[in-house]
């Protein structure tokens, strides 16, 4: 054994041993970000506040206009509203940067809770980041992000959202 090897491992006995209290969408109280999970490892509360914003932005029917609109206003979904084929690709452009392929889409439509016609429901909605983040907490992060929530899940204003109130063009069709 080389003699860095033997400081390295003084210094981190076991560094590819999590926390023991650490888990996937449940960090350690000593940071700041919100919990993702809640201790049964559900959505919490909060995380399900900022996905009905992100969802009410594509669905249809369109959520009522909010009487005070700014920026940082969250939006809230019908309770019949979906998302259509359109909306969905609108949001995974987004999200992620590119619409989802027709593989991905029939997934969805098999395993999330969708209607009928095959469209997907808040509930499915919820369910593909309930999956998400119980296996890629960082991903959930960055879509978080993407839509303009911090780390604390306030929703702030965007480069994006300030370019479309300034130019007074709306972020979704009435």
């Amino acid at each position: 054994m080389a003699p860095n090897d033997f400081d390295l491992r003084m210094q981190s006995p076991r560094p590819e041993t999590p926390e023991p209290s650490s888990k996937q969408g449940r960090r350690n109280a000593q940071f700041n970000d919100a919990q993702l999970l809640d201790a049964d490892g559900a959505i919490s509360d909060k995380l399900e506040r900022c996905l009905r914003h992100i969802f009410a932005k594509y669905c249809t029917p369109r959520p009522p206009r909010p009487q005070k609109h700014d920026s940082t206003t969250l939006l809230t979904p019908p309770d019949d509203a979906i998302l259509d084929a359109a909306g969905l690709d609108a949001w995974a452009e987004d999200t992620n940067g590119a619409p989802f392929s027709e593989e991905t889409k029939e997934e969805l439509r098999e395993f999330m809770d969708v209607t009928e016609e095959g469209e997907l429901t808040f509930k499915g909605f919820a369910q593909i980041y309930q999956l998400q983040t119980e296996n890629d907490e960082e991903e959930t992060w960055k879509d978080l992000s993407n839509h303009g929530f911090d780390r604390t899940l306030a929703l702030v204003s965007t480069r994006r959202e300030e370019e479309a109130e300034s130019s007074h063009m709306p972020l979704f069709m009435p």
